[in-house]
């Protein structure tokens, strides 16, 4: 310690001398001692550093001076808070300095000192006592501190304010960030009068520098303090339209910058005044004085294809360095781009007035100015784009054929496509790289957002994308971004489109292949992979359409075998080189000859290989299904062994490829496979027969191909592999593909005739030892066999009925007799057994629930089987048998959701308009599910029908009718679909219904609507909203009080009506969020989070979405927000409550909890004082501190699967 002392004393003696070299050397000693971790200082020798280091800041040399102040940011952690505040105080003192040097170098230092104090330090107290001194020349520190300045606010703004007049421009940029930092946690009347200021003094017309000064601040206090701006935005909008007639380029700039920050922070409050500001932007981006474009438009309109060498010179001629017009251009359209980016609702107005000025500007000369042109327009494509992903819409429109409802956006921006490639024509072959990064920028979002739409434009594309590939002064990454949108352009648009231009596209993607870095390698083996799709698709064997990809092949082959070969590169290109080669064995391994061998060793080599397996093996799958049909039977045998011994490892992506291989080998190349080649392979299948893990349970569709094509080797096994397949379908796990992988391999493993299997044997087991979910698959399975052996059946169906009949039996034996009998009938085995209908009757009868519904199961199945025999027998029940009406109508609903029923349609319609009227709500409810299905079979006949009986109905048939419209709405396309969209406002004007169950079942089948097929309701949210967010509002006569026993207990009947109407809020905020106005919005949340407990649930869950999805609306309501939260956190039971209310109340704690962590996790929310209290009260509280920890921690502080709602 005392050596520590000794060498800080000799220092400080060297700063007193006068020779500056000794000073600054020995500050600089200091400097690299404190900035040691180990460092520890005494008392005295704390005292001595800082007094000398504030003596120092007096220092006649500056770069003393200046090493001084960075010796302040080490020391503060170093010393004891009285040091700390004899610093603060110091500093302060200076700043009142007359001389200017000192100032500033203290605020310097101040600065520094403020940034490196905890937040709980207490000398925060001597700086809160100095800030409103300091803060003009310190905004940072400001920033940093200001949420602890509440009380100084108000002489922080009035020692601020006169410094934006100051002759000395620093000073007001930093008054102005001030200001910025002090907005968003300063009282509403403090803003207010900031805000009344700036306009009074804009009013009386001060100097034009003056004027910049005061509308940059508007801007700033904008961009900080965001919604607080909005309701004083009709006085400031008209203020500054006017200062951009003021010729002054610069205030012009900062007008439109306030401009800018208005819209992303007010969006709504700026409605009324976007047409003039858009009007402005589009009058100012044209604001060039200095230059004539009218040459340029008529050259180019002489020849596209022409570059005029001579265009950069003539910018020069007219570039002038006092020209700050640019500025002003660049600005408006930063405005527009904003504009275009939060009023999507306003889309198709920008592509009849924004899009066509944009595209004029392409021209612009200024290549900072022409970069933001591109931004803007691509944004507009960002925009406009629909679907999840990229390749979603790619391989939606190439591969799946499924059209889509095209919106009217996309078709205008189709229109404009040509004027696109036109305009970026001459661009694409500039020197400029940042130009031409512009250009493939935008064009990738152009065949994003439409695929397909630049195939008759690709002959004028490719001598730009040749061009940034050749050209010697490009670039990487201007290679890369060309080779990015080349492939983008080849995965959307057909291959055809490009196979008359190969002669010119191959060299250059080649030379991209064998470049040095490996990132343009990487990217050019991509394009190289589609190229191949190119010169064969699809694998065909004859040229198509006169092309011959033979005099490629070649050159294709050499350069993407020796990046193959390489062991020595990035893995990247590794992977892709090997899957550049398989499509290229898949495609043209015919034209490949004598090399194919020698490229499939390579394969097998690559699949030893750790790193490249997984691609190797993919890539391997790829080339055993190509239509040219490669022969394998030279690695075959190594292949399967290496395979086999993949199923062992843990590697899941790994295991699922295998399993996908091994399926393609044996599918297609079975011939070629032999039996002891396959034992690798066999002794690891029955171990991946297993529930735990469904996907790699498609092991079984390996099975059944092994069944098919070599059922000899599967014998072996199937000892083995047996008890996994029925493990299987005892499980209730098993449904959909694997359920139906299983069918297929228990059918085509009894027709192969290579096992002692009984047909039967899934059956033969105890029922009462499988879960009741997994007696449909069991059921499902005996059909299956039933089917395959139909000599078998009558016996099987005879024991069946045996089974049911018999009153000894268990009830889980009857139900999976009856559900077997069902699925035998569904397949048409059962043939014309009278006695099935009476065993089904008799079912009926039984006291046990579950036999009965079973035999609702099994009749509607056999219906399905056998319409005509069992069809009218079900009617007959229907109408004669109104204490099983119930389960009849179940069954009926089978044989609706699965059959062709036009010559009954009218019967079966007849039946349940007969029954809508139910008193048993159960049975309406299933009434309205047959209607909504039936409807579904012939929409133009049966849809008005509905509609009708709108009118004619009671309540209660209208409230059926509403819901059987609901079950109308599928989640996939339907031909009722355009019919629908055309008649369901019709069914939404129930919304106005004067009974309440009536208006309850229309917010459901909305719900349904706006989660499954939300453009059938997008159209009518202006209407429909206003009748939704009143049905959100209590209404004290639906409450009444109900006397039980001694106790008065409160029933609210409209609760479930307001629960629905928040269920359907929830739902569009996902679907159809643009339609909505946010802020009237969350005036409903926030009544629905002081509502009851299942709808404060809700809203929790609704503010979290909110938050994520809209942050800027959610603060101007943040103060609003707070209080309900802390409510609800901060609230206990009463003593004396049962457990039940304990754990509901937990339960409302943790979800309030999550949505205030998904506040918390928003930059500016503590900024708010009401939130930043709430927040502190959060940590400083060990209860709600242990809650906000654990949704936090355990539960990722947002909304984990666990919390989404079922909006089904």
């Amino acid at each position: 310690m005392s050596s520590v002392s000794y060498h800080i004393s000799n220092l400080l003696e060297k700063m007193t001398s006068t020779d500056k070299d000794f000073r600054f050397m020995a500050t600089n000693d200091l400097m690299l001692e404190l900035q040691k971790g180990s460092i520890k200082l005494d008392e005295d020798s704390e005292r001595k550093v800082v007094t000398m280091l504030l003596k120092l800041l007096e220092d006649k040399n500056g770069e003393v001076q200046n090493l001084a102040v960075k010796c302040l940011a080490p020391l503060v952690s170093k010393v004891k808070e009285p040091q700390v505040e004899m610093m603060v105080d110091t500093l302060c003192s200076n700043m009142m300095s007359e001389k200017e040097q000192l100032r500033d170098i203290s605020s310097m230092g101040l600065k520094t000192v403020i940034a490196e104090l905890p937040l709980s330090s207490s000398g925060e107290g001597e700086v809160k006592s100095s800030a409103s001194v300091c803060t003009t020349n310190i905004s940072n520190s400001v920033g940093y501190i200001c949420g602890a300045l509440v009380s100084f606010h108000s002489s922080l703004l009035s020692s601020l304010l006169p410094q934006l007049t100051s002759p000395r421009m620093a000073v007001r940029k930093r008054s102005i960030l001030a200001l910025g930092h002090l907005v968003p946690s300063c009282s509403p009347a403090l803003f207010s009068q900031l805000t009344e200021h700036l306009l009074t003094e804009l009013a009386k017309g001060p100097p034009t520098s003056v004027t910049r000064t005061y509308i940059q601040c508007l801007a700033t206090i904008s961009r900080h303090g965001g919604h607080r701006v909005g309701e004083h935005l009709e006085k400031l909008i008209p203020m500054v339209v006017k200062f951009t007639t003021v010729e002054d380029d610069e205030l012009r700039e900062y007008c439109f910058q306030a401009f800018e920050a208005f819209i992303h922070r007010c969006p709504k409050e700026m409605s009324p005044h976007v047409a003039t500001v858009t009007q402005l932007c589009l009058k100012f981006m044209t604001f060039d004085p200095n230059y004539n474009y009218d040459d340029e438009e008529e050259e180019e309109d002489d020849k596209m294809d022409v570059e005029d060498g001579l265009d950069e010179e003539s910018d020069d001629e007219y570039s002038d360095d006092d020209d700050m017009s640019w500025k002003v251009r660049r600005s408006s359209i930063k405005c527009l781009e904003a504009l275009i980016s939060t009023r999507r609702d306003l889309l198709l107005s920008f592509y009849s007035s924004i899009c066509p000025a944009l595209l004029a500007r392409f021209k612009e000369r200024e290549e900072n100015v022409r970069a933001d042109v591109f931004g803007a327009f691509s944004t507009l494509l960002r925009q406009t784009r629909v679907g999840s992903s990229h390749h979603g819409i790619i391989m939606t429109r190439l591969d799946s054929g499924v059209s889509r409802e095209e919106e009217p956006a996309v078709t205008m921006l189709k229109k404009q496509v040509p004027v696109i490639v036109k305009a970026l024509h001459r661009h694409l072959k500039e020197k400029n790289i940042k130009s031409r990064q512009g250009c493939f920028c935008l064009l990738t979002e152009l065949a994003h957002t439409v695929p397909g739409a630049l195939e008759q434009h690709i002959p004028a594309l490719i001598p730009g994308i040749v061009f940034s590939l050749t050209d010697k002064s490009t670039s990487s990454n201007m290679r890369i971004d060309a080779l990015s949108f080349f492939h983008v352009l080849l995965l959307s648009h057909p291959p055809q489109a490009f196979q008359p231009h190969m002669q010119v596209l191959l060299p250059p993607v080649v030379a991209c292949v064998e470049d040095s870095f490996y990132k343009i390698t990487s990217e050019a083996l991509l394009v190289m992979q589609q190229l191949v799709r190119v010169m064969r698709p699809q694998g065909q064997s004859t040229t198509a359409g006169g092309f011959d990809p033979k005099p490629f092949v070649k050159e294709v082959f050499a350069v993407t075998l020796k990046r193959l070969k390489a062991t020595d590169i990035d893995q990247e290109v590794k992977e892709r080189a090997i899957s550049c080669m398989g499509h290229m064995v898949c495609h043209l391994g015919d034209h490949l000859g004598a090399e194919l061998q020698g490229i499939l060793a390579i394969f097998l080599e690559r699949l030893k290989n750790e790193i490249t397996r997984l691609t190797a093996v993919r890539t391997i799958t790829l080339i055993a299904a190509s239509p040219v049909k490669i022969n394998l039977s030279s690695i075959l045998s190594e292949a399967l062994s290496v395979l086999g011994s993949f199923l062992r490892k843990n590697q899941r992506a790994l295991k699922l490829s295998t399993l996908a291989c091994l399926t393609a080998l044996v599918t297609h190349h079975a011939a070629t496979i032999k039996p002891a080649a396959l034992e690798p392979v066999l002794s690891e299948l029955p171990s991946l027969v297993d529930e735990s893990d469904m996907h790699v349970s498609q092991v079984v569709t390996l099975l059944t191909c092994m069944a098919n094509a070599c059922p000899s080797s599967l014998a072996k096994i199937s000892s083995s592999v047996l008890p996994g397949v029925f493990g299987l379908v005892h499980s209730p796990l098993l449904q959909s593909s694997a359920l139906a992988a299983v069918l297929d391999f228990l059918q085509a493993l009894v027709l192969s005739k290579t096992s002692n299997l009984s047909y039967s044997a899934p059956s033969s087991v105890d029922s009462s030892t499988i879960h009741r979910q997994s007696y449909h698959s069991v059921a499902r399975c005996v059909a299956a066999l039933c089917s395959a052996c139909p000599k078998e059946t009558p016996g099987t169906v005879a024991s069946f009925i045996q089974e049911v009949k018999n009153r000894g039996s268990p009830e889980s034996a009857r139900v999976l007799a009856l559900l077997c009998l069902g699925e035998v009938g569904r397949s048409g085995s059962l043939g014309g057994s009278k006695e099935v209908q009476g065993v089904i009757v008799e079912a009926f009868t039984s006291t046990s629930e579950e036999v009965k519904t079973a035999a609702s199961c099994a009749l509607g199945s056999m219906a399905v089987g056998s319409l005509s025999e069992y069809l009218p027998f079900l009617l007959k029940e229907i109408s004669s048998q109104p204490r099983r009406q119930y389960l009849l109508l179940h069954s009926l609903k089978e044989v609706i959701r699965s059959s062709s029923l036009s010559p009954h349609l009218e019967s079966i319609w007849a039946l349940l308009f007969q029954n809508c009227e139910c008193p048993e709500e159960g049975t309406r409810n299933l009434v309205a599910e047959c209607l909504g299905k039936l409807t579904l079979v012939n929409p133009a006949q049966l849809l008005p029908r509905l509609k009708q009986q709108l009118k004619a109905g009671s309540p209660v048939a209208r409230s059926t009718v509403v819901t059987a419209v609901k079950f109308t709405i599928v989640d996939q396309p339907a031909p009722i679909d355009s019919l629908l969209k055309d008649s369901i406002g019709d069914f939404l004007k129930t919304l106005q219904d004067v009974d309440i169950n009536v208006r309850r079942v229309t917010l459901v089948m909305f719900n349904s609507a706006a989660h499954n097929k939300p453009s059938l309701i997008r159209g009518l949210l202006p209407k429909v909203l206003p009748h939704l967010y009143r049905e959100t509002q209590i209404r004290k006569d639906l409450i009444r009080e109900v006397e039980m026993g001694p106790f008065k207990h409160t029933v609210d009947d409209g609760l479930d009506v307001r629960k629905a109407a928040f269920e359907c809020m929830y739902t569009l905020l996902d679907s159809c969020l643009e339609g909505l106005d946010v802020l009237q919005f969350l005036d409903h949340v926030e009544e629905g989070l002081k509502d009851h407990y299942d709808i404060r649930m809700l809203t929790f869950l609704m503010l979290a979405r909110l938050v994520s999805l809209c942050p800027a609306a959610v603060l101007q309501r943040l103060d609003r927000l707070v209080e309900p939260l802390k409510a609800t956190c901060t609230s206990k039971v009463k003593a004396g409550s049962v457990k039940q209310e304990f754990e509901k109340q937990e339960e409302l704690r943790r979800s309030a909890m999550r949505a205030v962590a998904a506040l918390l996790a928003v930059p500016e929310v503590e900024r708010s004082p009401s939130m930043a209290d709430f927040a502190n009260q959060i940590r400083t509280n060990a209860d709600m501190a242990s809650i906000y920890q654990s949704v936090q921690g355990g539960e990722g502080g947002g909304l984990g699967p666990a919390e989404s709602m079922d909006v089904n």
